[in-house]
């Protein structure tokens, strides 16, 4: 008798251990897919499945915890429900629970609490998480440790102080640790924590260099896996971006010339990564510039520029800029590996243009042009100014567009200033040019031709006096005190002038052939007179 009741009991209390876990199992499973979640949300699940988090049977509390994390996953608004309903020390307590499974699942929870804001990786840390999560760092299993660096990335990732509070709390040599360890996935999580942590300051990033982060770096960056380059290269951009003595740092590593073959890798992001750490090392100095273009690096960029789509093509774009700013032998450099024909194409490329990418090519080819007529020949004769024109008659007539128009113009004065070519810049004489633009080009016209009796008649012959006269009648009043006056463009105009024949001006001035009629008239007009008189 005693056995069958036991036996009823325990069928009954094994019926409920598994329904509960069929519960838990089937909420986790639901919980992947969006549609389920609002009516989840709705009929208060989250309720149901907080007590499950402090049962006996660690695979129910797994499977609450799953379900839990998933649903912080959806949203932020999902995630502040999970925060109220007092779940985070029911997690904290497992997180230190001896059993693997259950650190994974809480460490999993805490993580898709703390990356949608600061709000809430602020509430993670309060609760006193992260001593916790570094315990797990020092566990032996790499899966606890691979949750455990994730769930700290995505505290450090919000702003400074949470990555402060990551590093305070012991983080950094668990996470070089971590980097050394054979594990895949570990490897890659640990840099992406790094990564997070040094992109927020100076300091910061100094603190990850001090923990002897470059040396493992560097020699993963010889690896063939693209998901641990992806993340080796962006760990290597953040703490070279930050200055100097750090992009030295990273470069004192021997990152050339794989970094340059890196360019040429199958995954997109490993490439757009590595092109960002070129663009962050050749920011800071020429010096830094120079390795870059010792080691080959120009004509790789160029490459990668022309392969790329869309955002990508930018911090290549950029890396050219920047080498080109700080000498006319660099920007020089830049030119001897023809990048014009590519920067071109994306000025021209109507379809699929972006505009970050477009605003970062018009500054690019400013920096080179700006130096001299060397350099400004060589963009001229790719036909660069008549593009710069179209592109910025099209966006003067958009007023949101202020960077991409203040861009155009520097460009544009720039490479006229060093513009020694006349037939390159007589194009942009014309009534409805810009005075923005006009002015830079009429200075210039007057420092090329005075001395040069070829270019002052092809000046004629083409046209172009004709046309600077009736820019004067238009722009330039015959009364120096009236607003309108342009006293620098009406001096240069001036000056152009005294080059020819008063007669020649005057020919080609507006309004002259319809003195010549009229005086012919008055001819006419005499030697009628006269005739008449003398019958």
């Amino acid at each position: 008798m005693m056995q069958a009741i036991s036996r009823i009991v325990s069928n009954t209390l094994e019926k409920y251990h598994k329904e509960r876990l069929s519960f838990a199992q089937t909420i986790a499973d639901l919980a992947k897919k969006e549609t389920y979640i609002s009516a989840l949300q709705s009929q208060d699940a989250l309720s149901l499945l907080r007590p499950l988090l402090l049962d006996n049977i660690p695979a129910i509390q797994q499977s609450a915890a799953l379900a839990i994390g998933r649903l912080a996953n959806y949203s932020e608004e999902l995630a502040e429900e999970v925060v109220d309903s007092d779940i985070l020390p029911h997690l904290i307590f497992s997180l230190q629970r001896k059993n693997k499974f259950n650190k994974i699942t809480s460490a999993f929870v805490l993580r898709t609490i703390a990356k949608h804001s600061i709000k809430l990786a602020n509430y993670v840390v309060n609760s006193g998480a992260l001593i916790t999560l570094i315990q797990c760092l020092e566990e032996f299993d790499p899966d606890v440790k691979e949750s455990a660096a994730w769930a700290l990335g995505y505290i450090a990732k919000h702003n400074e102080e949470l990555a402060k509070a990551v590093v305070n709390a012991g983080a950094l040599p668990l996470l070089i640790l971590c980097i050394q360890e054979p594990e895949l996935s570990l490897r890659k999580t640990a840099i992406s924590a790094l990564s997070d942590i040094a992109k927020h300051s100076t300091e910061l990033a100094h603190e990850v260099v001090d923990v002897n982060s470059l040396y493992f770096l560097a020699q993963l960056i010889h690896d063939s896996d693209p998901k641990l380059l992806r993340q080796v290269c962006s760990c290597l951009c953040q703490i070279a971006k930050h200055n100097k003595l750090l992009a030295e740092k990273v470069v004192e590593r021997d990152i050339f010339p794989r970094v340059l073959h890196i360019l040429k890798n199958k995954d997109e992001y490993v490439r757009k990564n590595a092109a960002s750490l070129l663009c962050e090392i050749s920011k800071h100095s020429s010096e830094l510039a120079q390795i870059i273009v010792n080691a080959g690096g120009i004509p790789a960029i160029i490459d990668y520029i022309d392969n790329s789509k869309g955002s990508a093509k930018l911090p290549g774009i950029m890396t050219l800029g920047y080498i080109s700013v700080f000498s006319d032998t660099l920007a020089f450099s830049v030119l001897l590996s023809k990048p014009t024909p590519v920067l071109m194409n994306i000025l021209t490329d109507n379809d699929k243009k972006d505009e970050n990418t477009l605003s970062a090519c018009i500054w690019t080819l400013g920096q080179i042009g700006r130096h001299g007529p060397e350099h400004t020949k060589i963009l001229t004769d790719h036909g660069v100014l008549p593009v710069l024109m179209r592109l910025l008659k099209q966006y003067s007539e958009n007023d949101e567009k202020i960077d991409i128009k203040t861009k155009l113009n520097k460009t544009i004065k720039w490479i006229i200033e060093n513009t020694l070519d006349l037939k390159s810049i007589t194009p942009l004489l014309s009534l409805n040019t810009p005075l923005s633009i006009l002015k830079p080009t009429i200075e210039q016209i007057k420092k090329i031709i005075p001395n040069d009796v070829m270019l002052r008649r092809e000046f004629v012959t083409s046209g172009s006096l004709k046309i600077l006269q009736e820019i004067a009648q238009k722009f330039i009043s015959k009364n120096p005190g009236d607003p309108t006056y342009h006293s620098s463009m009406a001096e240069n105009i001036m000056l152009i002038n005294k080059c020819y024949p008063e007669e020649i001006i005057q020919y080609y001035s507006p309004g002259y052939s319809e003195i010549l009629l009229s005086r012919m008239e008055n001819n006419q007009q005499q030697s009628c007179t006269i005739n008449s008189q003398s019958n």
